[in-house]
C-alpha cells in the first residue's frame, strides 16, 4: 500500500478539487495526502453510479480511472450501483424531473455498465473491489428513518443546489421525492464507511451531503475528490451522447480511433491528462503526432495494442481514399436491412452514417461521400442489388464509415 507522500503524484493528476484539504496540515483528518501516507489500512474509496442508461463514454470513464489509481495504490474501490436511487434519478443539472426506471431496467443497465468497466477496474485482485447495490440498505429504511434523514437538511439548503434553484426560478415543478436523492446518495457513504468519495465537479453538493450525514451518525466524514467534466470531441460542450460528441467505451476500435485522432488542439492536453497515464511532458509538440498518439493509447486500453495499430492503419487507408482497410477493423452494416433497388442516400441514412436521407443527399452534393475510396457525386445513384455493394466501404467525411455486408 502507498505510504510515502512523494509517491502520490497520481492523486493530483486530473484532480479539480479535494475537500476538505488543508495543504499545510499534517493532521490526516484535514489532509488526504497525509491520510494516504499514514493510514495503516486500505482506505475505502466510494464511487456511485445510477444506471439510468446503458452506454458509457470516455467522459464517464474519468472517475473510474482515478478509482483504478486508488486500487493500484492498495486501497479498496467500492462501486455503488444505485439500483434504489436510480428509481428516483439524480436531479443534478436537470431542468425537469427525471423519468423513474423499473427495477428490471436498472438491473439490465447495471450489468451493461459493469461489463464496459472491465478494461478499467481491477476485478481480479482480492480485496481491491466491492460492488454494492444501495437497495441493500435503502430498501430497509422505514418512515421513521426517512423522517430522520429529512430532518438533517432544510428546504433552503436543498434549493441552493444548482438544478433545483434553476427550476424553482423558472417555476418548473420540483417533486418532494427528488429532495430524497441527495440524502439517500449521502446515506450510501454512511452505510459503506467511505473514507473518500469520487465524483465530477457537478457532484460536490451530493458528496458534501454524504460528509454531513456521516458526521450526523457519529462517523468520520469522508474526503471528496472532484474530477473535471470532459469536453466532447467538438472541443466545446461537455461530452454527451445527445450532442453526438462522444466516444463510447464499446465502440469498435476503428470508430474510436477515428474520432480521437481528430481531437481539437484546445483540449488534447486535457485528454492526455484525463484519459491516459502518459507523462504530460512527453506529448509530441506536433499536433498531428499528438492526436495519433492519443488515439493509439486510448484505443489500446479498450481493445489491445494490436487492434489499436490495425485501426490506425485502417483509418489512414480510408483517409487516403484507399479500400485496403482491414475487414475486422471497420464496423459492418448488413444490407439485408435494405429493400432493393435502393438509392445511396437512403443507405447512408439506414446505416447510421447520416441522420436522414436529406442529410445523405447533402453529403453527396458536398463531395463528402466515398464508396471504396471513390468519391460519389451522383445524388440519385441507385443500386439494383446488394451484390453490387458487397464488402465495399461506404464513407462520409473522414470519421464515419461502414463495410457493407450481406
Amino acid at each position: 500500500m502507498t505510504n510515502q507522500p512523494e509517491t502520490l503524484n497520481w492523486l493530483d493528476r486530473g484532480t479539480s478539487e479535494i475537500f476538505p484539504n488543508q495543504p499545510q496540515s499534517k493532521n490526516p483528518e484535514e489532509n488526504l495526502t497525509q491520510l494516504l501516507a499514514k493510514s495503516d489500512r486500505p482506505l475505502r474509496i466510494k464511487l456511485g453510479i445510477d444506471p439510468t442508461g446503458s452506454e458509457i463514454h470516455l467522459g464517464h470513464s474519468i472517475p473510474f480511472r482515478k478509482l483504478r489509481a486508488f486500487q493500484d495504490a492498495g486501497h479498496t474501490a467500492v462501486v455503488i450501483i444505485g439500483d434504489f436511487t436510480a428509481q428516483i434519478g439524480d436531479p443534478t443539472g436537470k431542468s425537469e424531473v427525471r423519468k423513474q426506471l423499473t427495477p428490471q431496467q436498472v438491473k439490465s443497465n447495471a450489468e451493461d455498465y459493469l461489463n464496459q468497466l472491465r478494461p478499467i477496474l481491477d476485478f481480479d485482485t482480492p480485496g481491491r473491489l466491492e460492488i454494492r447495490y444501495n437497495s441493500e440498505w435503502l430498501s430497509q429504511l422505514n418512515l421513521s428513518d426517512i423522517l430522520q434523514l429529512l430532518g438533517t437538511m432544510t428546504v433552503g439548503q436543498m434549493l441552493a443546489k444548482e438544478g433545483f434553484a434553476q427550476r424553482y426560478e423558472q417555476e418548473n415543478p420540483i417533486y418532494l421525492h427528488e429532495f430524497l436523492y441527495p440524502l439517500m446518495q449521502g446515506y450510501d457513504s454512511v452505510a459503506i464507511d467511505a473514507d473518500v468519495e469520487l465524483g465530477g465537479t457537478d457532484q460536490k453538493f451530493n458528496i458534501a451531503v454524504g460528509r454531513d450525514l456521516q458526521r450526523f451518525f457519529g462517523k468520520k466524514p469522508q474526503f471528496g475528490l472532484l474530477l473535471p467534466l470532459l469536453l466532447g470531441t467538438d472541443g466545446v460542450q461537455k461530452m454527451s451522447k445527445s450532442l453526438n460528441n462522444y466516444v463510447g467505451l464499446r465502440e469498435d476500435a476503428l470508430s474510436m480511433y477515428s474520432k480521437l485522432e481528430k481531437t481539437p488542439d484546445a483540449v488534447i492536453k486535457d485528454y492526455f491528462e484525463l484519459l491516459t497515464n502518459l507523462p504530460l511532458d512527453q506529448i509530441p509538440s506536433n499536433p498531428r503526432d499528438a492526436q495519433k498518439l492519443l488515439a493509439l493509447e486510448v484505443v489500446s486500453q479498450f481493445h489491445g495494442v494490436e487492434a489499436a495499430k490495425s485501426a490506425q492503419k485502417a483509418a489512414q487507408d480510408l483517409v487516403q481514399g484507399g479500400s485496403t482497410a482491414s475487414a475486422d477493423a471497420v464496423p459492418e452494416f448488413s444490407l439485408s436491412e435494405i429493400e432493393f433497388p435502393a438509392k445511396l442516400f437512403y443507405i447512408l441514412n439506414a446505416s447510421g452514417l447520416c441522420s436522414s436521407s436529406g442529410e445523405g443527399r447533402r453529403q453527396i452534393q458536398g463531395g463528402a461521400v466515398r464508396l471504396d475510396g471513390d468519391r460519389i457525386t451522383e445524388v440519385d445513384l441507385t443500386f439494383e442489388s446488394p451484390e453490387d455493394l458487397k464488402d465495399k466501404v461506404l464513407q462520409v467525411g473522414k470519421k464515419k464509415f461502414v463495410r457493407l455486408v450481406l
